[in-house]
């Protein structure tokens, strides 16, 4: 059994390196666990830009930030003790993106909170982690919330919430 796979979700906020920091904490570089830093790309809507030039800048630069922030979440764990070899990160694009590779699987854009789950079950990790931007009621009712999707949508696997 897989119980020592952690898969935390990062979205370049200041709530995915809680998350981070939560779990560099709790493990203190202890060895045996498999780490994965994972991204969703969710790209921004095109109605907020005057053409398709400027959009395809955008989602470059998301992507490019988002990367750089794996890459940095990375380097932390691995500072704390971590062995190297035992900490990934994974950036699942878009189907729709204009960047697009043609990867094994690809985010459709309806949920992330769903996309991360895929991923941890696809790849039996047992625990989950990511940080809560704490978002009111009436701006989770309107746009929903991934943290709490995750409590609700998951299952076999321990879900840690990072405020």
């Amino acid at each position: 059994m897989d119980t020592n796979k952690i898969l935390i979700a990062a979205d370049g906020s200041e709530n995915a390196e809680r998350a981070i920091d939560y779990v560099t904490d709790i493990l203190q570089g202890a060895a045996g666990f498999h780490i994965k830093l994972l991204s969703i790309e969710h790209l921004p809507d095109r109605d907020f830009f005057a053409d398709d030039t400027a959009w395809k800048d955008a989602c470059v630069k998301n992507r490019e930030k988002l990367i750089a922030f794996l890459a940095h979440g990375k380097e932390r764990l691995t500072k704390s003790g971590i062995p190297e070899k035992q900490v990934q990160t994974d950036y699942v694009e878009s189907c729709h993106s204009p960047l697009a590779e043609k990867p094994d699987y690809c985010s459709r854009g309806t949920s992330i909170a769903l996309d991360i789950l895929h991923v941890a079950k696809t790849e039996r990790f047992k625990t989950v982690v990511i940080g809560r931007r704490g978002v009111s009621k009436a701006e989770e009712f309107m746009f929903g919330s991934v943290s709490n999707r995750i409590i609700h949508a998951g299952s076999d696997c321990t879900i840690w919430v990072v405020q």
